[in-house]
């Protein structure tokens, strides 16, 4: 074999395409769903968080519900990826108690010394659970979110009823509650609005909801998978 085959050789096998790119690969393009978004975006958030200096961890909880009804096992199968980047994933045994110990989350450091700097926190469920938890989200708002922790409320939303009894959205619920809205239209947004969420819940204060639809939560598309692709400005001051 000669030194141009194998050099050849070699370019293919760093060019092959790997399962765990999904979870794995930093740089260049990957191909995920929105589904794998959701999961991506705690190990994303990571990874910007040691960036800056801060030993952050993060935390997922949820029931699951159409269009958000495969994400458990989604988060189960990337495991050991998540342990890595210090996400815990715990389903919830209802919306109501999720939603709960996500709340609890930003809380550790009224408790005395913690391990983290802060824990940012994920909680999911279809929209009627959105409904379940309007309580939970007014009195987590109200105590406000943690300086280095942040929390995001993805809520699978169904406007046609194709998979529920009743049609529903939760930007009213979220409204009431006096949650601001992101509403990503394709895979890239899950990840941009969905690191620009956990940025304005840290800045506001404020828990921040995102709608997840099946028409781009169950689709997949080509994304930059740079994690600091977001950018967050660094001269605003706090209200």
């Amino acid at each position: 074999m000669n030194e141009e085959t194998v050099a050849t050789t070699e370019s293919i096998h760093r060019s092959v395409m790997s399962l765990d790119d999904k979870y794995a690969k930093w740089d260049g393009r990957i191909y995920l769903s929105g589904i794998q978004a959701l999961v991506r975006l705690p190990m994303m958030q990571r990874l910007r968080d040691q960036a800056m200096g801060l030993n952050t961890a993060g935390f997922v909880s949820g029931y699951r519900g159409s269009p958000l009804g495969t994400l458990d096992e989604a988060l189960w199968k990337a495991q050991t990826h998540l342990t890595q980047h210090h996400v815990k994933f715990v389903p919830g045994v209802n919306e109501e108690l999720a939603a709960t110990a996500v709340w609890g989350t930003q809380t550790t450091a009224l408790l005395g010394p913690a391990k983290y700097d802060g824990v940012f926190a994920m909680w999911y469920a279809k929209g009627p659970g959105v409904d379940r938890c309007a309580d939970v989200f007014k009195h987590m708002n109200h105590a406000g979110t943690a300086q280095h922790g942040g929390v995001l409320l993805v809520a699978g939303d169904d406007h046609g009823a194709y998979s529920s009894t009743l049609p529903h959205q939760s930007d009213h619920v979220f409204s009431a509650c006096m949650v601001p809205v992101l509403y990503p239209c394709n895979v890239q947004e899950y990840l941009d609005l969905g690191l620009h969420a956990w940025a304005m819940s840290r800045f506001s204060g404020c828990a921040i909801g995102f709608k997840a639809l099946a028409d781009t939560v169950e689709s997949t598309a080509s994304v930059d998978a740079n994690p600091f692709r977001m950018r967050v400005p660094t001269d605003s001051i706090a209200p």
